[in-house]
């Protein structure tokens, strides 16, 4: 059975103005001093949730300027709200590069705006730098030299869990709760395509939307089917109810979530840390919130930061800490642009980055690029929720990235 949704991102419509929804960080006139960076996030719409990314991203750069810049030039990090609007992200695009003249959008959130900006950023050969997204379309180094992802993609993640499938559970019956858009349906066919044969054993997958107000029957059906491994793919707030849920059901199967639903702050613990204890996932960041970081040097430069830069409420947030990760990356490849900030220069440097590291990633966690390989990072670890702390275990995992860097 599969129950299908509304969509939620629908397809382009006709351009409007969108100065309204619009926000800036900084507005001071642009020089040869300083470096422009574009960025499209949603800070308002179904996915607002993911908003965080954008801002931590911009306390970042606050945090370099505060220490004098790159090279001798401050960071002008402009971000804009699209809604979760594909037509809103291209339009907001369109403006940074034509009114605000960025030398480079970075981290924009999302495939479909990601993907709706495409073709005109590298018609323009303009760098569409380290996307937040996991869609291996946004990593085609000889169809589209403009854009380059940085995290794992989500279609390898997806084989990552149907490879853990096949080793500890091969004759168990499956069930999956997946998002029904372009994230949702990329990680569910990468499970797919792992589990090859095995699909017989998925017995019942639904597809849900942002703000489904059925999640209660939907787990209900999901449970009826007398599963043993229950699969979510989507995001963490929806993965927090998805959690409480079975438990209210007093169903326990063995529970595996994706990634971007793998914090202990804005998933696990919503969600009870009783009912999330024995959760399994795959991770490539530090999760801020996990007990086990707080004697680690790097994440206590992440406390430092949130507390003097971005002074919110918690600085548990996964999804801020993400920014900051990306913002240090694309810090390093701006540092190697020394006095050459050419669109060419920009991406040549983005395209040769080698075992680098970003603070926060987990242990031996590498990004590595070349003019061929436009997936930054393709390595991740199995983990699993004890209650209180991810333990990993099982190596590095580096095999199921085999696809994606070269067409």
């Amino acid at each position: 059975m599969r129950v299908i949704g509304r969509m939620l991102f629908v397809a382009m419509i006709a351009l409007a103005s969108l100065g309204a929804m619009s926000e800036q960080h900084t507005e001071q006139p642009a020089s040869d001093k300083e470096i422009r960076i574009g960025n499209v996030m949603p800070y308002s719409g179904p996915l607002s949730e993911f908003g965080a990314i954008g801002q931590a991203e911009a306390a970042y750069f606050d945090m370099i300027n505060a220490r004098g810049g790159i090279n001798g030039r401050k960071i002008r990090f402009i971000t804009r709200d699209d809604n979760s609007d594909p037509a809103a992200a291209l339009e907001q695009t369109r403006n940074l590069v034509e009114k605000e003249d960025v030398h480079l959008m970075f981290g924009s959130f999302g495939t479909p705006g990601n993907l709706a900006a495409r073709w005109y950023l590298n018609e323009k050969k303009i760098p569409q730098l380290f996307v937040a997204s996991g869609d291996e379309q946004l990593s085609q180094a000889q169809t589209f030299p403009w854009t380059m992802g940085w995290q794992p993609p989500f279609r390898s993640e997806g084989r990552i869990y149907a490879n853990y499938i096949q080793a500890y559970y091969p004759r168990k019956k499956i069930v999956v709760l997946w998002q029904n858009d372009e994230f949702g349906r990329t990680l569910y066919r990468g499970i797919q395509e792992g589990l090859g044969d095995l699909n017989r054993h998925v017995l019942v997958d639904i597809a849900f939307d942002i703000g489904d107000e059925h999640l209660e029957g939907h787990v209900s059906v999901l449970k009826r089917a007398d599963a043993d491994i229950f699969v979510f793919l989507g995001v963490p707030s929806t993965a927090s109810k998805v959690i409480k849920l079975a438990a209210s059901l007093n169903w326990h199967p063995v529970f595996i979530v994706n990634d971007a639903s793998a914090s202990i702050a804005n998933a696990m613990a919503p969600a009870g840390l009783e009912n999330s204890a024995g959760v399994i996932s795959a991770a490539f960041l530090k999760d801020p919130s996990d007990p086990a970081w707080k004697d680690d040097p790097a994440m206590k430069d992440w406390f430092a930061f949130m507390d003097k830069f971005y002074q919110v409420e918690s600085a548990n947030n996964s999804a801020a800490l993400y920014g900051y990760a990306a913002a240090e990356a694309l810090t390093q490849v701006l540092k190697q642009c020394g006095d050459d900030l050419s669109h060419e220069n920009i991406m040549r440097q983005a395209a040769s980055l080698k075992n680098y590291k970003p603070s926060v990633a987990l242990p031996s966690i590498r990004m590595n690029t070349s003019p061929n390989n436009y997936l930054p990072i393709k390595q991740m670890r199995l983990v699993q929720f004890d209650g209180r702390s991810w333990q990993p275990f099982g190596d590095v995992i580096e095999t199921a990235f085999t696809e994606g860097a070269n067409r």
